[in-house]
């Protein structure tokens, strides 16, 4: 797992192209690690792999008995008093989790397959940008698994109830150009304008004042939910308030 910062901007890589960017607990414990620690002037998150995936998934080697680089594989998890593997995924959760808190924008630049856990990771960012050759697939049904890294919410938010379980239940491939048209993708570009267009887009949505993006990430994502339309009105009054006194402070200093 590789993490650079450049200014208000961070870059999350998936680095074990050998094995299509296959996850373990270790990359969980990776990504929540970094959002714990992540410099609080980052504004903006793209997260890619390398070589021909954005990630295939889950480690194979999960599915056998032994520990994974020191953490239970599926076996193993599954004998632990349900408390304790209750809390194990509860820490796996986290490490998705972060990446949709309104303090930042978070992109996926996706390539080849994003699988299971890696269609999950591209769920978990607020925007997705997929070359013309990407593929996504919920495989953790067919497995007999369900998605457990957050990526139900996510999904159902972005196509609805019915495709949701079409893609989960079936575990088919949902090429580009489908996850563009049904709202899975917010841009398909060819494979090697992935990371210029990732670096533009992360550009354009990091220029408008960080106050101003929290407050709108904050009030779509509640907007998101089943909420009262008065609430809602509420909430985007309220949000406009602190805008509004952030900035005649800035002003009153000037």
């Amino acid at each position: 797992m590789g993490l650079t910062v450049q200014g208000r901007r961070a870059t999350i890589t998936l680095d074990r192209p050998d094995k299509l960017n296959a996850q373990t607990p270790a990359t969980w414990a990776a990504l929540r690690e970094i959002g714990h620690f992540l410099d609080p002037r980052v504004r903006v998150v793209v997260v890619r792999g390398t070589g021909r995936a954005f990630s295939a998934g889950l480690d194979r080697r999960l599915f056998g008995v032994e520990d994974v680089d020191g953490a239970p594989g599926l076996v193993a998890l599954g004998q632990r008093p349900t408390e304790e593997a209750d809390a194990e995924i509860a820490s796996f959760q986290q490490g998705f989790s972060w990446l949709r808190e309104p303090d930042r924008v978070t992109i996926a630049a996706v390539q080849g397959h994003a699988i299971g856990a890696g269609f999950q990771l591209a769920l978990a960012c607020d925007l997705r940008v997929l070359t013309e050759d990407a593929k996504l697939r919920m495989a953790e049904t067919g497995l007999g698994l369900v998605p457990d890294l957050g990526g139900t919410l996510p999904l159902v938010r972005a196509v609805g109830y019915a495709r949701a379980v079409e893609i989960c239940t079936t575990g088919r491939d949902v090429p580009a150009e489908e996850a563009l048209r049904i709202g899975l993708a917010n841009q398909v570009v060819a494979a090697d304008d992935l990371d210029s267009a990732a670096d533009q887009l992360a550009e354009a949505v990091s220029a408008p004042p960080e106050g101003a993006v929290r407050e709108t990430l904050a009030l779509l994502a509640q907007a998101d939910e089943a909420v009262d339309p008065e609430q809602q009105l509420a909430a985007e009054r309220a949000a406009q308030l602190r805008r509004i006194a952030e900035l005649a402070e800035l002003l009153g200093q000037g």
